[in-house]
């Protein structure tokens, strides 16, 4: 679902949504997994030592536990390459669909949820399985 909302904000017209989902895409897919991951680790140790205000950091180190830190982990850095397939997906339907579904009345949503993403996903399956299996082979770093 991230990776969905992800591809929909970089290729918004809105340059700011553009660009803070480049950013995100290029800070995760760039850094390796298991830097990630000792940064997630780590993240409750950090918090006390930024003395951020207004962020919960008495308990931190029961919030993040070792099974969080890898679900974030793998979780967000999965996102970001889900998010590259799902944009692929959705640039491979015709911009005529786009253009015919606004000329029958539909929203820009209601275009992208009934006529895009039904044909993108000929495209977003196939890479998806792949991930997948990449996601069971990145999890062993975890361990």
């Amino acid at each position: 679902i991230l990776g969905v909302v992800l591809a929909v904000m970089r290729l918004s017209k809105n340059p700011v949504t553009s660009w803070v989902a480049w950013l995100y895409i290029w800070f995760f897919r760039g850094t390796p997994v298991y830097v990630q991951l000792l940064l997630w680790f780590n993240l409750a140790l950090i918090f006390p030592v930024l003395n951020i205000p207004f962020i919960y950091k008495d308990e931190m180190t029961d919030v993040m536990t070792p099974f969080m830190c890898a679900l974030l982990g793998l979780a967000l850095n999965e996102a970001a390459y889900m998010a590259e397939i799902c944009r692929a997906g959705i640039q491979s339907v015709d911009e005529g669909q786009t253009e015919a579904s606004h000329a029958l009345g539909m929203t820009q949503g209601k275009t992208m949820r009934r006529v895009v993403l039904p044909q993108a996903l000929r495209v977003i399956i196939p890479p998806t399985g792949n991930e997948f299996i990449n996601m069971l082979k990145t999890s062993s770093l975890v361990y």
